[in-house]
C-alpha cells in the first residue's frame, strides 16, 4: 500500500488532480461529498426517540456515523484501507469550511494520526493545482475552518431538530405532519412571509406635487416643486401654484464634478442576484452554470465559484495583464477600453484587499489566469448560458481595471418665496476632466440647454398644474442568501 494518499471532495476533482500531478503525491481517492451522517438524537440519548419540546443538546458533540446512498459505502472503505499504512495524507477537497469538513471528518472519525497537508486551489486548471500542492501547509493551520464548520453543522443539527420537534408537538396537536424549523428555510419563509404581509396590507398614500414651466431668456424648461415630506392635502399645493403664479426671481444652477467607481467583482450571491435580474434565472441555476465553468471537461475557465467575498488577495495584481490580454483576444471584450496600465484600485473601496479576505477562504469570481490563453478554442465548447455567465464575470473583472466613471451634474433651482422648485438640468460625461462637449465634437442639445441656464440671471414660473400621485405598493422580492 502507499505510505501517502490524496483525498478528493468527488470523482471529477479526483480525475483533474491526476492529470495534474499523476501519483506524485500517492494515491488519488475520491470522496463523494459528506461521507459520515451526524447521529440521531435517540442514539445519544435513548430517551430523547420520544418527540417533546426539549433541548436536544448532548455534553459533548454528536458524534458521526458512515452516510448512506449513491457509491458513498465503497469510496469509505476504500480510504478507510489506505489510512491504514498511509503515513501522510492531502486533502484536496474544496477549499471552503465545508470542503475542510468532508475531508478532515474522514480523519477525525479514524483517529488518523499521520501527517495532513492540505491543499488549496480556487480554480481546477493542471498548473492551478500544481501550484496548490507546492504551496500546500500543514492541515493543522486550518484547525479554525473545520472547527467554524463543526460548529455549523452542530448547530444545524441542535436547534433544527430540537425547534421542529417543540414545533410539531406544541402547534401541530392533532396534526399528523412535521412542522419542520430550519436555519434556512425558516427565516427565509419569515422574509417571505412578512413582505406578504406588506402588500396585503398596503393602503396607498395620495399626494401632490407642483409642476411649472420656468421661462428664461434663452428659452424653457420644466420644474417641479417636490418636497421631501409630502405634500397630502391640495389646499398647501393650491397655495404653491397661487404664490408661483406671476413669480420672478434668480435661478440658481448649481454644478458639481461627481465620480463613481466601478461595482465591486462578484461572490456567489451577487451572481445570483444579477443573473436572476438579467436572465431571469433562479439562485441554483446560476450555480450550477458557474460550477460547469469552474470545473466542467474542457472548461475550467472560471475561479471557484462559491465564493463569500468581493476582492481579490494583493498576490494576484500580477495575474492582471495576462487575464485582460486573454480575454481582449476575444471578439466580445476587444472593444472595452481598458487602459494600459489598468487602474489597480487596493483598499476597502477597490478590488485588492487582503484584510477584506480575513476569515474567508477564497475570493471573488474571476476568470481564470491558467486557462484564459485557451478562450478562443474553449469559446466554442461553452452553451449559451455558460457564455452568458462568463461574459458576467469578465465584464465586471475588466470593469474593477477601468478608471471611475466621472461627471458633471448641473441642477437649476428656483426660489418661489420659499418653496423650492428643482430641475436636473443635465448630466455630461467628463473624460480627462473634460466634458466631451470640448473634445471637437459639437455640444449636445443637454449641453446646450446647461449653458443657456448658466447665462440665465432670472426665472418665471407659469402655467403651473397639480399632479395627484399615489405611493406604490411594495412589490414582491427574491431573496438570496446575502439577504439572509
Amino acid at each position: 500500500m502507499a505510505d501517502q494518499i490524496v483525498i478528493t471532495e468527488k470523482t471529477s476533482q479526483a480525475k483533474d488532480v491526476r492529470a495534474a500531478v499523476g501519483s506524485r503525491y500517492g494515491d488519488i481517492l475520491p470522496a463523494e461529498g459528506h461521507l459520515f451522517d451526524l447521529v440521531e438524537p435517540e442514539d445519544v440519548v435513548p430517551a430523547w426517540k420520544r418527540w417533546s419540546p426539549i433541548l436536544l443538546r448532548p455534553e459533548g458533540l454528536y458524534g458521526t456515523r458512515p452516510a448512506e446512498g449513491g457509491n458513498k459505502a465503497a469510496k469509505l472503505r476504500a480510504i478507510r484501507e489506505a489510512l491504514r499504512t498511509a503515513k501522510r495524507v492531502w486533502l484536496a477537497t474544496d477549499c471552503d469550511r465545508e470542503g475542510q469538513l468532508i475531508g478532515q471528518e474522514i480523519l477525525e472519525h479514524y483517529n488518523y494520526r499521520g501527517q495532513v497537508m492540505r491543499v488549496l486551489f480556487t480554480a481546477q486548471d493542471s498548473q492551478t493545482i500544481r501550484d496548490a500542492f507546492g504551496r500546500a501547509k500543514p492541515n493543522a493551520e486550518y484547525s479554525r475552518l473545520y472547527a467554524a464548520a463543526v460548529a455549523r453543522r452542530q448547530a444545524d443539527q441542535i436547534y433544527n431538530l430540537s425547534l421542529t420537534r417543540t414545533a410539531t408537538v406544541i402547534l401541530g396537536q392533532g396534526a399528523r405532519r412535521v412542522i419542520g424549523v430550519g436555519r434556512v428555510k425558516t427565516p427565509t419563509l419569515a422574509i417571505v412571509c412578512r413582505r406578504e404581509l406588506e402588500i396585503r396590507n398596503f393602503v396607498p398614500l395620495a399626494y401632490f406635487e407642483v409642476v411649472a414651466t420656468a421661462k428664461v431668456a434663452g428659452g424653457q424648461f420644466q420644474m417641479r416643486h417636490a418636497p421631501q415630506d409630502r405634500i397630502v392635502k391640495r389646499e398647501i399645493a393650491q397655495d404653491v401654484v397661487k404664490v408661483a403664479d406671476g413669480f420672478e426671481g434668480a435661478l440658481t444652477v448649481r454644478v458639481e464634478d461627481k465620480r463613481q467607481g466601478p461595482p465591486k467583482l462578484h461572490d456567489l450571491p451577487s451572481l445570483q442576484k444579477l443573473c436572476s435580474s438579467r436572465f431571469g434565472w433562479p439562485a441554483g441555476k446560476t450555480l450550477e452554470v458557474a460550477q460547469e465553468l469552474y470545473d466542467g471537461q474542457g472548461k475550467k475557465v472560471i475561479t471557484y465559484p462559491r465564493a463569500e467575498v468581493r476582492y481579490l488577495p494583493q498576490s494576484l495584481i500580477s495575474d492582471v495583464p495576462r487575464i485582460v490580454a486573454g480575454l481582449r483576444v476575444g471578439q466580445a471584450f476587444s472593444a472595452i477600453p481598458v487602459p494600459d496600465p489598468p487602474v489597480i484600485r487596493r483598499g476597502a473601496s477597490g478590488a485588492f484587499y487582503d484584510k477584506g479576505l480575513e476569515g474567508a477562504s477564497h475570493h471573488a469570481i474571476i476568470p481564470n489566469v491558467n486557462t484564459i490563453e485557451k478562450l478562443p478554442e474553449v469559446w466554442p465548447r461553452l452553451s449559451s448560458d455558460e457564455k452568458k455567465l462568463f461574459d458576467v464575470i469578465a465584464r465586471a473583472y475588466m470593469a474593477a481595471l477601468m478608471p471611475d466613471f466621472r461627471y458633471r451634474q448641473t441642477t437649476a433651482t428656483l426660489d418661489v418665496r420659499g418653496f423650492e422648485f428643482s430641475r436636473p438640468v443635465a448630466s455630461l460625461s467628463i473624460s480627462a476632466g473634460e466634458p466631451h462637449s470640448r473634445s471637437g465634437n459639437p455640444p449636445t442639445k443637454r449641453a446646450m440647454r446647461r449653458n443657456c441656464c448658466r447665462r440665465c440671471a432670472t426665472a418665471r414660473p407659469h402655467n403651473c398644474k397639480i399632479q395627484k400621485l399615489k405611493t406604490r405598493r411594495p412589490g414582491r422580492r427574491r431573496v438570496t442568501a446575502k439577504a439572509l
